[in-house]
């Protein structure tokens, strides 16, 4: 069997979720079966296992990509997967499994901040309605998703006629640093975008009501958007913008008495949650259906439209027992999602296909 796998994906600055999902679903998959990797930036080589067979094509948003099954036809494959959906499928020779994360931007329709020029125009168009969607998919055998709740998304809004498979999302394991938790949880951790429907204006007007304590917000951020939120800090309150740290920054920010904080309206997984999960931190983020399947019982929940609900929850975590007992719960929980059951999951899938 011959299996490409599209790791174009893989941001070579800093993991977003699609980049971080790329790498260690490659990773874990090509422990079991042999795989060919498709990049397009030589820095994207570092990412990959060690010794990986790889092919260079073309960026995923090169003009060529609509004629991609073209060029992918000539290396031969059995079958090619993709951690994405905009893959040209036009005249391929080989089975194809595409991969959606959620339908948050046909609920939120603002871009993402890497997307500009005119691909923002098409990501809009692409959005306004499920047909585009629907073609996408549909010229796929399998679609993969991250989580059942997406699945069921998909399938209420009859997003393909294609079988949906779950290939979820998993932590990134953290071996260096060892959690603190001295008492009351001192630092909100928030690790995320800053996109609109992500909410962290209500985490910011929270900490009027949490004298003491420190909102660490972690990612990279644009001038202006700081700025706005920067208006929002309550007098008094400790916020600190980092701007973007590196991933030993971010295991030894979680290990230091913290809590992981989550306003968000909308997610297709909450990768953050599970690593503080499985690092043993605790979380407490809103109330919505996605969060509740990959956190259960190992987080505390809040109305995301209350900021004092917020901060009451967390101030909950000042009892030792309910923090201890909200970890043990969070640690069993998380070690059911791990990569190299995604990557098993993933294996049989492309089997069924041939």
């Amino acid at each position: 069997m011959k299996l490409l796998y599209d790791a174009r994906y893989i941001r070579t600055d800093f993991h977003d979720g699609i980049s971080r999902y790329s790498t260690e679903l490659g990773k874990a998959l090509a422990k079991i079966t042999d795989v060919t990797f498709l990049i397009f930036d030589p820095a994207q080589i570092q990412f990959l296992p060690k010794k990986a067979t790889f092919e260079y094509i073309h960026a995923p948003t090169s003009p060529l990509e609509p004629f991609t099954a073209h060029i992918l036809n000539k290396f031969e494959p059995d079958v090619v997967f993709s951690p994405m959906q905009t893959m040209g499928t036009i005249g391929r020779d080989y089975k194809l499994i595409l991969t959606s994360h959620d339908m948050i931007y046909y609920r939120h329709s603002t871009p993402p901040n890497n997307i500009h020029g005119l691909l923002r125009l098409g990501w809009r168009l692409y959005h306004l309605t499920y047909i585009p969607q629907r073609l996408t998919l549909n010229a796929a055998d399998i679609v993969t998703t991250v989580s059942s709740t997406v699945q069921r998304e998909f399938e209420h809004a009859k997003l393909t006629k294609r079988p949906i498979v779950v290939i979820p999302n998993a932590p990134q394991t953290f071996h260096t640093h060892k959690v603190i938790h001295l008492d009351a949880p001192k630092n909100l951790i928030y690790m995320g975008s800053f996109m609109p429907y992500k909410n962290v204006e209500l985490l910011i007007k929270g900490m009027e009501w949490l004298p003491g304590r420190t909102l660490h917000l972690l990612s990279k951020i644009a001038p202006a958007r700081r700025k706005a939120l920067t208006k929002l800090i309550p007098k008094g309150a400790d916020v600190r913008f980092h701007g973007g740290v590196t991933d030993d920054a971010y295991e030894a920010l979680l290990a230091d008495n913290a809590v992981l904080v989550s306003a968000s309206f909308d997610e297709g997984y909450g990768l953050p949650i599970a690593e503080a999960l499985a690092m043993g931190v605790p979380a407490v983020i809103s109330n919505i259906p996605i969060f509740h399947e990959v956190a259960a019982g190992g987080a505390l929940y809040f109305d995301p439209m209350n900021p004092k609900q917020f901060t009451d929850r967390i101030k909950e975590l000042d009892d030792k027992e309910t923090l201890q007992q909200l970890i043990k719960i969070g640690k069993e929980h998380i070690a059911t999602f791990t990569w190299d059951a995604s990557a098993r999951t993933l294996l049989s899938t492309i089997h069924s296909l041939l």
